[in-house]
């Protein structure tokens, strides 16, 4: 089965744009080196709960939107070996230390799937 990294982050929405930016470049970057998808989507239905909920999850503010992100691959091996070349790919360098978000509220981690239909 493949293995999927999955991210929640909230954008100012002033920002969004630039962030769109940023992820079809990385995208790129992603599916150049071996990604099987990369997937973004901006929150369209998703309230503020009363215990959890995706804003809640990264503290979202209310000029910001959030965003739901993954990436998928063959395996954690082949994440593995993916994250390493894109992490040292100059082209997003200069992009990740300027991410138009506040990546201290980003939550991420990799999945094992189970079941896929």
């Amino acid at each position: 089965m493949p293995y999927v990294d999955g991210f929640v982050i909230a954008v100012p929405k002033d920002k969004i744009e630039i962030y769109k930016t940023l992820a079809r470049r990385s995208g790129d970057v992603w599916k150049e080196y071996g990604a099987l998808s990369y997937v973004e989507s901006v929150g369209d239905d998703v309230p503020y709960g009363e215990l959890t909920s995706f804003p809640r999850s990264v503290l979202a503010k209310e000029d910001e939107v959030v965003i739901f992100s993954w990436i998928t691959y063959e395996s954690r091996q082949h994440r593995d070996a993916v994250m390493e070349r894109v992490m040292a790919d100059p082209r997003l360098k200069d992009e990740m230390a300027n991410m138009p978000f506040d990546g201290k509220r980003m939550i991420y981690g990799g999945f094992d799937i189970f079941l896929q239909l």
